[in-house]
């Protein structure tokens, strides 16, 4: 090859072969070492010392910004309390399970429209999902999701079988549960099969007396049927019915045969979830023939190919849903009514489904995606089904982890950019690296510097990377205006890209979820009380918390004005906007006969706050359901009464109010207080001072019970945007505590005082 030119120092240009090379690189290293060692020598340690204390002041800065990070803004796994075992972050998803009620198969709602209200469980009412890794893992078969449900109907007991992926094994076990409300709770009764390869799709049926199961054993390589020798914990294999690695199978009789639906993704050319086979014969025990036209499908994947729960048979018709697997695995599902099935020919047409897909995202239980349905008729004629779903699409904790790691990389190469800009990182490879440092050299050593290209073109390479460092800080000086801008945008990205590859990596999976209680879910309404100059802050507080998972409906008290069109409003859930004639404070307890739900979140319209800190207010409230629970402590204390704000009550250790204008309360109990006779006299004083509707609910709790009457729940942050809409109620701080301490004088006199009903802050909060 011809000579390599290497630049040494100042304009000094060195010109040879191949001996030469690692000779030259080594003079470059070392500075000329030869004539000026010891200059050298202190210069490298002062240059590694630099870098040293410039990346641990880097790591430092990033880490605290990043905690900071973390704890206000990415919130914590609800399943962390519930199992040191199960509901492990999972790549395959985190399904759960609900349930649907409707007067035909086509007009399915879930549980919560049913209001179905379980008080044992502080369930009010009870929401989807119904059964989750949570359900099973507590009944000592820990699972990171359930999944691939099915019903069977024992007169009025209902057994569900699912897919419970073991979290030990990490493999899909058979499990079991039994439910004797319709679906309302379910009493989980083990795992009902498990074998030593994965198992799911546990498909049961009766036939001749007995009772079937013919769960998806793929691996295994052949499809199965087990028989339950004690229903429905114990089954045998009664026979291999097919030597084919069938998925998603299913068997039905239809017109004097059994019919065998499946996908056999192991053939050449077939369509891995865009393949569907049909199989005939005169049992269910077979043999099996062939349909004339298998596959009846091996094309588009998104197609509803795959099989997506049990068929069933409505007004004559017989239908099949299908898995629709275009954009991500079991993304939705189809339905298909089979116009023609004989061993010659097949048709089906697509029709709709009749189930409304959730418009909140990720943070409802089911809103990535749902791929299996099971729909059976009652004695009573009631159809009920179950379905499952998940937040998050498959290979989701691969694809965050890519990002994450990709963030991150990019975070080492602006640290490293903008050491360089500094001048406190001279080079991207440490001279301690250099062929000088590594000790005596062997012949070989020297016969591979000489020899190999690749050696003399990482010398070159690594050369012209540390010449980098100067002509970057020659292009762009730091002290300048330009070279500073350009440290803060490279200073900027470098945060982002932190809090981003953070948020990817260790930040979950995006949700922010309810959280259970007993096992149990359940939903709130929300309701805010507004006029029409804070039309703003209504639009984007109905945007926000109407995605929320636990919210069920919002309802607007309107006080004042014209009030908007319901088509202003983007929210993902009912909005009820309750027009008020009197512009009257009181108008945000009245009793409303149209809530459905126990619990009520009021909630003012100018604050936000993540929907995480709005769950777990409503979890300790579904724990303390006779209390005022609440993000907004307050003290009255002193003679006379003072109206003290957080901070004071922090100081003295304790707090007896919770704001209502950010509280969680019973509805029924709450409205129905404040409007008794007993209130009468309070809310004419809210009304004279147009204030202290809150202080007024407070004294009535207090009033009504011996015991704590109020909870305080500390949000991560919460930000007041009438500060940016110019429209908060209360502006002149001063003159609205002195308001709110003359109520407290006149609702003493009324109620009692509560200045000695003091709770203390507990350690969360």
């Amino acid at each position: 090859m011809g000579s390599l030119p290497i630049v040494v120092s100042g304009s000094t240009t060195v010109h040879g072969g191949g001996g030469g090379g690692g000779c030259r690189w080594w003079r470059w290293c070392n500075n000329n070492n030869s004539t000026a060692k010891n200059s050298s020598s202190g210069s490298d340690g002062c240059a590694n010392s630099s870098a040293f204390v410039f990346f641990l002041v880097a790591f430092v800065c990033l880490a605290s910004i990043v905690g900071i990070y973390c704890r206000l803004l990415i919130p914590p796994n609800v399943y962390t309390t519930l199992s040191s075992l199960g509901c492990n972050e999972d790549n395959e998803g985190s399904w759960s399970i609900g349930v649907y009620y409707g007067d035909s198969p086509f007009n399915l709602k879930p549980i919560e429209e049913a209001n179905v209200w379980r008080n044992k469980t502080s369930a009010w009412p009870v929401a989807n999902p119904v059964v989750t890794c949570a359900s099973t893992s507590g009944a000592s078969f820990p699972s990171n999701f359930v999944a691939d449900p099915f019903l069977y109907v024992q007169g009025d007991i209902l057994y569900l079988f699912f897919e419970a992926k073991n979290s030990i094994t990490m493999q899909g076990d058979i499990g079991v549960a039994r439910s004797t409300d319709k679906g309302a709770t379910w009493e989980q009764l083990g795992v009902a099969l498990d074998e030593d390869w994965h198992l799911s799709y546990p498909y049961v049926f009766d036939y001749n007396g007995n009772t079937y199961m013919m769960p998806e054993g793929s691996a295994k390589g052949d499809l199965r049927l087990y028989r339950a020798v004690k229903f429905p914990t114990e089954w045998k294999l009664e026979k291999i019915i097919m030597k084919k690695p069938l998925v998603d199978s299913f068997v039905i009789q239809h017109d004097g045969k059994y019919w065998l639906f499946g996908s056999d993704h192991s053939g050449i050319g077939a369509k891995k979830n865009g393949q569907l086979e049909i199989w005939y014969s005169n049992s269910p025990l077979g043999p099996w023939n062939p349909h004339k036209k298998n596959p009846i499908y091996n094309t588009d994947k998104s197609k509803g190919a795959r099989n997506g729960g049990r068929p069933f048979l409505y007004d004559g018709h017989l239908y099949r849903a299908g898995q629709d697997c275009g954009e991500t695995y079991g993304r939705r599902l189809h339905l298909f009514k089979i116009e023609a099935l004989t061993p010659t020919e097949y048709k089906e047409v697509e029709v709709p489904l009749g189930l409304k897909e959730s418009m909140k995202g990720r943070n409802a239980w089911n809103g990535a995606r749902t791929h299996q349905l099971d729909v059976q008729q009652l004695s009573s004629g009631e159809w009920v089904a179950v379905m499952d779903g998940d937040r998050v699409p498959s290979g989701d904790v691969n694809r965050r982890f890519i990002l994450g790691f990709a963030s991150v990389l990019g975070v080492v190469i602006l640290v490293i950019l903008f050491g360089m800009l500094l001048g406190a990182v001279k080079g991207l490879v440490p001279l301690s690296w250099c062929p000088h440092n590594i000790g005596k050299r062997s012949d070989a050593t020297f016969d591979w510097e000489r020899s190999s290209l690749l050696s003399n073109r990482m010398r070159l390479f690594c050369s012209r990377l540390n010449r980098a460092s100067s002509s970057l800080r020659a292009r762009i000086k730091p002290k300048t205006c330009s070279g500073g801008f350009v440290l803060a945008l490279i200073f900027l990205v470098t945060v982002v890209l932190m809090c981003t590859g953070v948020q990817y990596i260790y930040g979950g999976n995006g949700a922010q979820e309810a959280y259970p209680l007993d096992g149990q879910y359940s939903q709130f309404t929300l309701l805010t009380m507004t006029y029409d100059a804070r039309l703003w802050n209504l639009k984007m507080y109905v945007k926000h918390y109407s995605r929320c998972s636990s919210v069920r409906e919002i309802v607007v008290v309107w006080n004042k004005g014209q009030p908007p069109e319901l088509s202003e409003l983007d929210s993902a859930v009912p909005v009820r906007i309750r027009v008020e004639e009197q512009n009257s404070l009181n108008n945000r307890f009245k009793v409303d006969p149209l809530i459905k739900t126990r619990a009520v979140l009021e909630l003012d319209d100018d604050i936000m706050m993540p929907c995480d800190d709005v769950e777990r207010g409503f979890k300790v409230w579904r724990e303390h359901p006779e209390r005022i629970v609440g993000f907004y402590p307050r003290l009255a204390d002193g003679n006379p009464l003072k109206y003290r704000a957080e901070n004071h009550a922090r100081e003295h250790k304790g707090y007896n109010m919770i704001l209502t204008g950010a509280a969680f309360m019973d509805s029924k109990m709450a409205f129905e207080k404040y409007w008794s006779d007993e209130a009468a006299a309070g809310r004419a004083v809210v009304d004279k001072l147009f204030n202290c509707e809150d202080v007024l609910l407070n004294y009535l709790y207090a009033n009504a019970s011996s015991s704590s009457t109020v909870e305080y729940v500390k949000p991560a942050w919460a930000i007041d945007t009438s500060k940016f809409s110019g429209v908060a109620i209360s502006r002149n701080t001063r003159t609205h505590y002195g308001l709110r301490s003359s109520c407290l004088q006149k609702f003493s006199e009324m109620y009692g005082s509560i200045s000695s009903r003091k709770s203390e802050f507990q350690l969360r909060n």
